[in-house]
């Protein structure tokens, strides 16, 4: 699913980082969305993704509020997108989410980690 979808980063060991909710239709995942970084207060909303076969029926629209009804017992929900994600930050704003700040990430790799060889 997430080979698929690619909803940004997603390791192997994402899902230990906070409750993940999926809907299976026969047996494959179909639709996903969960927790991933935690704030003082806050707790991010990450991996919404919905297999193309599957988009537009709310299947994302019924994860998110899941998943935030969940985080909002201990706090905010909070959520990010890429600024040429135009789908999902529509669908985020109809559900009730509001455009707070734009920001700019950098990818570091630590030297080595990539396979690659350490410069001198």
């Amino acid at each position: 699913m997430v080979a698929r979808t690619r909803p940004g980063p997603f390791l192997a060991r994402t899902v230990e980082l906070g409750t993940y909710l999926g809907i299976r239709q026969q047996g494959r995942l179909i639709a996903m969305a969960g927790e991933r970084l935690r704030l003082p207060g806050w707790t991010e909303i990450s991996a919404v993704c919905t297999a193309p076969a599957h988009r537009g029926q709310g299947l994302a629209t019924r994860l998110v509020d899941a998943v935030a009804a969940g985080i909002r017992e201990r706090g905010a929900p909070f959520l990010h997108a890429a600024a040429a994600n135009k789908t999902a930050i529509r669908l985020f704003q109809s559900i009730g989410f509001a455009l707070r700040t734009r920001t700019r990430i950098l990818q570091v790799r630590t030297p080595g980690m990539d396979g690659g060889t350490r410069p001198l």
